[in-house]
């Protein structure tokens, strides 16, 4: 039988201080792609997210949320306020190409832990930040979650229905999607330039900048125009019909977006309404767009009498971009593309027993990415600090004695 196949960052080694959401997001994507992540928190103050929502039991080891945020990585406790664990992470960075935090700013450096004492032990280490805004400048003090992020960049105020109070997003948008590929990319970068022949250096990745680099329509849209996009729900500023619809059952809908009068004719044709393909009101996309409601109620006449599922797939047959609104229970148990794509994993937890994970979205042909461990206990690998660190047994016990290893 030949060797399985390595995987794509096996060998780099990351010494994760980030908790909660975009941090370990970001060294989850190393993670998974083979890096050797080692978690590191303590008794006293563990990640936040082990008691966060959804939860199967009582207790810090029955987080769904850590648990698909955490896989793949190694955990070992260390009170890092203690001089002595302050060494031991030293230790550790000798032997690490990557040392990642999501504190506030200023943080590690009052720990003894910033760039320049990490630097100065290992030039070649790359040193990730991820706090909520620069260094310097009036919010630099600033403390904040993706929902504060999602307000201060204006997501949150465009994300609403038309003359409604701000929705948001409905979750941490910022920790899941623009920060930690952002900082998972620049990691990847700095990696990269190491192995030709570079030094290691810091990176800093703002969350409200980077956050805020995605949603540049708003921006832009001011200062060209001095007008403030305002909230539009479900409906597009570019495409109408584009909205969802209610169809039959309960809490049933289906996304339905139609960018050109070719898809709109289609739809027409489909839902078997030739007076509104012939409606004027209807002629061109800024009419669709000015007329939407009236539009969306004739659209929903031929909706509401069909499951969202056969909406989906009789408009996709007529090349109209059509999705059901999917609830948790469909993307689980009734998402045929998903099964037949073997999406979801199962990796046996030691305390939440078989526990599902989302598949790793990145398939690769010859350095396949896989699920090697489920989410840690709290300090499930602090005995091999000893390996880890370089450091022998009786410095283990002075590190206990002293209170450095909760």
């Amino acid at each position: 039988m030949s060797n399985p196949a390595k995987l794509p960052l096996e060998g780099v080694r990351v010494i994760d201080l980030t908790w909660v959401g975009a941090g370990p997001f970001t060294t989850k994507i190393l993670a998974d792609f083979g890096a050797e992540v080692i978690k590191i928190e303590s008794e006293t103050r563990p990640d936040q997210l082990r008691r966060a929502e959804p939860l199967k039991g009582g207790g810090l080891e029955q987080s769904g949320y850590f648990a698909n945020r955490n896989s793949n990585k190694k955990s070992v406790t260390l009170n890092i306020k203690t001089a002595e664990a302050r060494d031991t992470i030293l230790r550790l960075v000798e032997k690490a190409d990557v040392i990642a935090n999501s504190f506030s700013s200023g943080v590690m450096e009052r720990l003894g832990l910033g760039y320049r004492e990490i630097s100065a032990r290992n030039p070649n280490i790359v040193y990730l930040s991820m706090p909520l805004t620069e260094p310097e400048g009036p919010y630099a003090s600033y403390l904040g979650y993706g929902m504060n992020i999602s307000a201060l960049v204006g997501m949150t105020y465009i994300a609403a229905e038309p003359g409604r109070y701000p929705l948001g997003t409905g979750t941490n948008y910022p920790d899941h999607l623009p920060n930690p590929l952002h900082a998972a990319f620049a990691v990847l970068s700095a990696l990269r330039f190491v192995k030709h022949g570079g030094m290691g250096q810091e990176i800093v990745v703002p969350q409200i900048t980077s956050t805020m680099s995605m949603f540049p329509e708003s921006v832009l849209g001011y200062a060209n125009n001095g007008k403030v996009l305002e909230p539009a729900g479900t409906q597009s500023w570019n495409a109408a019909p584009h909205a969802a619809y209610r169809c039959a059952g309960k809490d049933r809908w289906c996304a339905i977006s139609v960018h050109d009068d070719t898809e709109f004719q289609a739809l027409c044709d489909t839902i078997n309404r030739k007076d509104v393909a012939s409606d004027p009101r209807y002629a061109t996309a800024a009419r669709r767009r000015d007329n939407a409601v009236n539009l969306d109620a004739d659209i929903s006449l031929w909706t509401e009498s069909r499951s969202a599922e056969d909406v989906q797939r009789v408009l996709q047959a007529a090349g109209v971009r059509a999705a059901v609104v999917a609830t948790a229970e469909d993307l689980v148990v009734r998402d045929e593309h998903l099964k037949a794509r073997q999406f979801w994993q199962y990796l046996d937890h030691p305390v939440m027993g078989r526990t599902i994970y989302h598949g790793i979205p990145a398939k690769f042909s010859d350095t396949p990415t896989q699920y090697r461990r489920p989410a840690p206990l709290l300090g499930q690998h602090t005995d091999e600090l000893a390996e880890l660190a370089g450091i022998d047994a009786q410095h283990m016990a002075k590190l206990k004695t002293a209170g450095a290893l909760r």
